[in-house]
């Protein structure tokens, strides 16, 4: 009784927040109603994350996660899909240790890096590498030759959020490289997270890389760091037992609500189903996976019809270089002229302040419009810049108009691919009013008649050329694809 009294005064208080006046129909403003109601967003979440857990693409976990996704979607009413496409390129941590000998001897706590290859008691020189900058390389010399190379890296947390996280993909798109044209045996990263917290991120080759790469526990490297400042001779011994080097298939799940006036003409809000392993997968991104559903749940329950067609799409391999939505742009090429937009959410659950447009001023026009029926839970602002990272990607570079929810931080990069992502750091009321906005947005995307039109290669070129787009690719390892013509639109 207490739980439900105090999600009634939850609901009018939030309520308050819109403005009547900014409502677009009455039934944006009862779709709105039902996502601040009792609605199971909460207990889906708990479900996808305490109990199936991290859910890396090719594991048993994310095949009970596609089963359950299914069920969801099916429980509720909504027509369903899974769509088959293969990884090209298995990776899977099986077993990692490591220890320090030399002047001192003592374990440390390790992870390897996703595409990370095996070593087996690989042992070698352990030098300081400082931050892995070019004047640091300078200073090793030749010694780097055939040595472990230990990074130190800047703490990563709440002060610091999302800009500190894509400065880690940045610092490590140029240490690797730099540090494998050295010659070294491998790189090991400081853990930028404290108190013995452990995380993945990609190697900056992704698949291609060819090298041992893993972070240690900050605690542990720091003592490292401090012996070799003292002058002691130190090397590091790693064993790294992955599985890799192969193709598998995987599977999107796809949740359709059809238009009834324009069923070809298609708004697609997707979120990755997929996680890395070593915590739940809560922040990144079970969070924004249960919010579709749960949309797509009360769309169906009022039983509002869309007059073009709704794809809630969950995605896998996002971790693992955004597969899932470039295989999805590659099986419905024949349909993307009709895609009106494609939309991420994968930020955690802090408060959505609006959404990254991808360089196409006229969609702030239209975000902006759609948003005026939740007002009052701004103030929103639209970033007309394209972004790299998530599963919006594939369609920017197939000229389709995208966005990514933009969200503060809140508590999203601490806990990013970290042990510590749990369902415990999910913001449960700001997760119902986040379901708000996205409701808002796509209930908007799916009534209106105005569109823009899909661009040309020549039109994304001159988008690459004209920001820091390449870079950004080349940072999340998916330059080569658009280079070499295997990845974006063609003509």
């Amino acid at each position: 009784m207490r739980i439900t009294i105090l999600r009634s005064l939850f609901t009018i208080a939030a309520l308050t927040l819109i403005s009547p006046a900014a409502v677009a129909n009455d039934n944006t403003e009862r779709l709105i109603a039902a996502m601040l109601g009792d609605t199971p967003v909460v207990e889906d979440l708990h479900e996808l994350t305490d109990t199936i857990g991290g859910r890396l693409t090719g594991s048993a976990a994310n095949r009970d996660a596609v089963a359950w996704a299914v069920a969801k979607f099916r429980q509720a009413g909504i027509s369903v899909a899974t769509e088959d496409f293969e990884m090209p390129y298995q990776w899977q941590e099986k077993v990692v240790y490591a220890s320090v000998s030399g002047d001192i001897d003592f374990g440390v706590g390790v992870v390897a890096k996703p595409f990370s290859t095996s070593a087996n008691a690989l042992k070698a020189p352990l030098l300081d590498a400082g931050s892995g900058s070019e004047e640091d390389f300078a200073r090793l010399g030749d010694a780097a030759d055939g040595a472990w190379l230990l990074v130190e890296t800047p703490v990563l947390d709440d002060a610091v959020g999302l800009d500190g996280l894509f400065a880690e993909y940045n610092d490590a798109a140029a240490i690797e490289p730099r540090a494998f044209a050295a010659g070294v045996a491998g790189v090991v990263y400081m853990s930028s997270r404290p108190r013995n917290l452990l995380f993945r991120h990609n190697a900056a080759l992704g698949s291609r890389n060819e090298h041992p790469l893993l972070v240690m526990e900050r605690e542990d490297a720091k003592r490292v760091m401090r012996l070799l400042r003292a002058g002691r001779n130190l090397s590091l011994t790693a064993t790294i037992e992955v599985e890799d080097g192969y193709a598998y298939t995987a599977t999107n799940v796809i949740g359709e609500i059809r238009g009834k006036s324009r069923p070809d003409e298609i708004v697609l809000f997707g979120a990755h189903l997929d996680s890395h392993d070593l915590g739940t997968g809560a922040l990144d991104n079970g969070v924004n996976v249960v919010m579709l559903i749960d949309i797509a749940r009360q769309i169906t329950r009022l039983g509002l019809r869309p007059e073009r067609t709704i794809r809630f799409v969950l995605w896998n391999g996002e971790e693992q270089g955004l597969v899932g939505s470039w295989q999805y742009t590659e099986q419905h090429e024949a349909e993307l002229d009709n895609h009106i937009v494609s939309a991420s959410f994968d930020i955690g659950s802090g408060r959505t302040t609006g959404f990254f447009t991808g360089g196409r001023p006229d969609l702030v026009s239209m975000v902006d419009d759609y948003l005026t029926a939740v007002a009052g839970l701004g103030p929103f602002h639209q970033i007309d810049v394209p972004l790299v990272g998530t599963d919006n990607f594939d369609f920017m570079i197939e000229g389709v108009p995208n966005l990514i929810a933009n969200q503060s931080d809140a508590n999203y990069a601490s806990n990013y691919h970290a042990e510590s992502d749990t369902f415990d750091k999910v913001d449960q009321q700001q997760l119902r009013l986040n379901s708000v906005i996205a409701a808002a947005v796509i209930w908007g995307f799916a009534n209106d008649t105005a569109r823009l039109p899909r661009q040309s290669h020549e039109e994304i070129e001159a988008l690459i050329g004209s920001t820091d787009l390449e870079q950004q690719m080349k940072n999340f390892a998916v330059w080569d694809g658009w280079a070499d013509g295997t990845r974006g639109r063609h003509e």
